[in-house]
């Protein structure tokens, strides 16, 4: 007997199966729908996809309890991104599996020829993304003519990735008679408008409990210096070790810089962006699935609605945009009860805006320093002495060799040798600079007597001891200080206060590092020695030789006088300026164009007024 009333008796067997003991507040809205449309608003982590499933299952089986023979569709669920439909097709299997349904994934970047041939086979439910379901059906390979029911997942995301047209093609092809579900986590206007035009009498949930989703789930708001961002990264990752972390970057090419980053620090790590194909980004999430890698890197576009089952990490390595982005990133963990931490990299120049975006999502965060290398080694300690193995019994045919370990070298020894062993086995972590406490009172002296690491000196005749670098750009590719430093800041982790005097060259550049911050420079951009763009760094000894570097000074020619002036002359005696008395008539030129030769000449005098009137001048009469 199953714990699951109103639900079709093959679907609660497979919930039962999997391990669910209780249905969560959408799953439980959607079986009082009956036979009717919805509008759900349910945030991401709420179990849309088992909720669509529950609810499109009675009008699918229509009172039977096992699908008969495959032949045309009869639901069709749209999904914005590849890795989405995906997860959807693999959670509709399990929950669908004990009722005999087939179910096909139509998405790009798959083999078109084989997803025709899975359709002209015969499936009961198609998941598919709408460019591709489109195609599909403009060639007459999905037969939407049998169509019960049509989901819409995430679908405030596919409009805001330019889908409406798609997917009003999709809806216009399916029969007028089906049931349109729309889950979505925010109901904007967009897609008030979509559902108005293509649901009827549709019921509209709002999932309750929603705002207690995020409750397993620890915000915490990590304080930075602007180039120690990516170190306070590597010191998270290394402070929590779990089993799956998940790093949200705003651009592709902030994702390509941080997987090149932690792959030279020793981190398993994979990518997840929109210019990956898609069978690198389905060998990436299966690598994260199957524990090959630990962290991966991502966009929000990417990594929207994947679900990784042992994810208790999510950084914002660049911070959101928006609430509903943040509410994304995080949703990514704390799942099915288990419990996650959500880490906000916080430079101190964006302190309010993050306070501010924390308030308007309805989270509170812990506000406090990254990890720093002590604490990092700390916990590694108390995860070597907290290791099981050291709860196993010894076994017999290891017993002759720890004797022989221990009379050669001493427990002491063996004890050394073990620690070092597992300290090698991890990457080392990072030394962070120390910021000062913020407080909200002192705003206002934070400029004056709070040290700020990226501000660069006003002098640098006085920089002190430092190392020259070359970099392979100069002026013929356009390379420029304003777009130069904040790229060495990044990638070298410096601030602007460790770099001294550019000199830009046609074909190089020479930047002038305090010697104090050179090798950590050089292993933070790690052995590749190439910052971004493959711009090749060079370590030089000694100051560059300018002048065989085809260095030549700007031209500064002297200063041409103002025309009628003489040049200025610093020994020349002052003038005084003395009030002349006006000119009398006899001293005056006879006439303006005499003294002023460039003066219009007179010309023939003009007509005066006499008072009469001006008449037109008459036209002709033909004689």
């Amino acid at each position: 007997m199953s714990n699951f009333e109103g639900i079709v008796p093959a679907l609660a067997k497979a919930l039962e199966k999997r391990g669910y003991s209780d249905l969560t507040p959408v799953q439980k809205a959607v079986l009082e729908l009956g036979q009717a449309d919805a509008l759900v608003s349910a945030q991401t982590g709420s179990g849309k996809t088992v909720a669509f499933g529950l609810a499109m299952a009675p009008t699918l089986l229509d009172g039977e309890e096992r699908f008969t023979h495959a032949a045309a569709p009869l639901a069709l669920a749209v999904a914005p991104t590849r890795e989405l439909a995906l997860q959807v097709t693999r959670e509709l299997e399990w929950l669908y599996e004990m009722t005999g349904a087939t179910v096909a994934s139509c998405v790009g970047g798959m083999d078109m020829r084989t997803e025709r041939r899975t359709l002209e086979r015969g499936a009961h439910i198609v998941v598919g993304t709408p460019g591709r379901l489109r195609d599909h059906i403009t060639r007459n390979s999905l037969d939407m003519s049998a169509l019960r029911a049509v989901v819409l997942d995430e679908a405030d995301e596919m409009l805001d990735l330019g889908f409406r047209e798609d997917l009003e093609f999709i809806l216009d092809a399916a029969p007028a008679e089906r049931r349109t579900l729309m889950f979505s986590a925010t109901v904007p206007r967009s897609i008030a408008t979509l559902a108005q035009g293509y649901q009827r009498d549709a019921i509209r949930i709002s999932a309750a409990g929603e705002e207690k989703q995020h409750l397993d789930i620890e915000y915490r708001a990590l304080s930075v210096a602007q180039a120690d961002r990516e170190n306070a990264i590597i010191n998270v990752l290394r402070f929590y070790e779990a089993k799956n972390a998940l790093v949200f970057c705003n651009t592709r090419a902030a994702v390509n810089h941080l997987t090149a980053r932690f792959n030279n620090r020793n981190f398993s790590v994979v990518a997840l962006s929109g210019e990956l194909s898609q069978y690198e980004r389905s060998h990436a999430l299966q690598a994260m699935r199957d524990g090959r890698a630990k962290v991966c890197i991502a966009t929000d576009v990417a990594a929207r609605g994947i679900d990784l089952p042992n994810l208790e990490l999510v950084i914002h390595a660049d911070l959101p945009t928006n609430p509903e982005t943040l509410l994304h990133r995080s949703g990514r963990t704390g799942r099915a009860g288990r419990k996650g931490v959500s880490a906000l990299i916080v430079p101190n120049s964006a302190r309010k805006r993050t306070e501010r975006l924390l308030q308007n999502a309805g989270l509170k965060a812990t506000w406090a320093s990254p990890p720093s290398a002590d604490d990092v080694i700390r916990r590694d300690d108390e995860r070597i002495l907290a290791d099981p193995a050291f709860d196993e019994p010894v076994k017999d045919d290891e017993r002759d060799f720890i004797d022989a370990l221990l009379s050669r070298h001493g427990a002491e020894q063996v004890a050394a040798a073990f620690v070092r062993q597992c300290r090698a086995s991890r990457s080392a972590p990072e030394d962070l600079m120390e910021i000062a406490p913020f407080t909200p009172s002192r705003e206002k002296l934070a400029g004056e007597n709070f040290a700020r690491r990226d501000e660069a000196p006003s002098r640098r005749d006085d920089f002190g001891a430092s190392i020259w670098f070359s970099l392979s750009v100069g002026r013929r590719q356009n390379a420029e200080p304003r777009w130069l430093i904040p790229m060495l800041c990044r990638t070298g982790s410096i601030s602007k206060r460790e770099i001294g005097a550019i000199k830009m060259q046609p074909e190089e550049t020479f930047v002038q590092i305090a010697a104090d911050w050179a090798d950590r420079f050089l292993t933070a951009i790690g052995p590749d020695r190439k910052l971004q763009g493959n711009i090749v760094v060079k370590r030089l000894e000694g100051t560059p030789d300018l002048s065989r570097a085809g260095y030549q000074p700007p031209p500064s020619p002297d200063k041409k006088p103002h025309r009628g002036k003489a040049p200025f002359d610093p020994n020349a005696p002052k003038r005084k300026f003395e009030k002349r008395a006006p000119a009398s008539a006899d001293q005056r030129p006879a006439a303006a164009h005499e003294a002023k030769p460039w003066a219009k000449k007179p010309g023939k005098p003009k007509f005066e007024n006499t008072g009469a009137p001006k008449h037109k001048k008459a036209k002709k009469r033909p004689s």
